[in-house]
This record gives structure tokens, C-alpha cells and sequence, in this order.
């Protein structure tokens, strides 16, 4: 375990859907989370409505630099379906399914 690096930007948010901020992740590399499915599960970055395709890119680069792992090497997060099976026929229709 690394020591905590303290970010003079680290109040930048990162995951937009979530609010996690790049102090957030930096803190969980710090503590050995080094791949970006242990990011997500330690603070949950990239489990908002997107999915991680707004701020999975910047979470490997993140890693990359403070954690020592080449970039190329890292992939991107486990993709989640909804938790219940929607049927499209409800997209199409505006169906309200709660």
C-alpha cells in the first residue's frame, strides 16, 4: 500500500454520474486497487447510468500514473445489464414499468 497522495485538483469530479472525484480514485490506487473493476467496486465510479463510458478512460489513465501499470495493459470495466429484463416493446410504447 502506497502512502495517500494529496492532489491540489483532487476535488475534480470524475465520474459525473456518480460524483466521484479524482482524489476518490487516486485514494483507492493508493491502497492497492489497481484495476479498473476494483475502482468501480471500491468507489464506485463507472456504475452510474453510463456505465463507465464517460469516465473509464480517464480511471485507466489515473491508474497508469499513480499506480505504475501501463495503460495498455488495463481493460475496461464489466459491463452490467438492467437488473430486470425490459422488454424493448416498452421503449417503443413509454411504458411505465414500476
Amino acid at each position: 500500500m502506497a502512502e495517500k497522495i494529496k492532489l491540489p485538483d483532487g476535488d475534480v469530479i470524475i465520474c459525473r454520474c456518480e460524483e466521484i472525484t479524482k482524489q476518490e480514485i487516486v485514494d483507492a490506487i493508493c491502497e492497492g486497487y489497481l484495476t479498473v473493476n476494483e475502482i468501480r467496486k471500491r468507489t464506485r465510479s463507472g456504475m452510474g447510468f453510463c456505465q463507465g463510458k464517460t469516465c473509464g478512460r480517464i480511471v485507466r489513465q489515473l491508474i497508469a500514473r499513480y499506480g505504475g501499470v501501463e495503460e495498455s495493459t488495463l481493460t475496461p470495466a464489466h459491463a452490467r445489464p438492467p437488473v430486470r429484463p425490459i422488454p424493448s416493446s416498452a421503449f417503443e410504447k413509454g411504458e411505465d414499468l414500476l
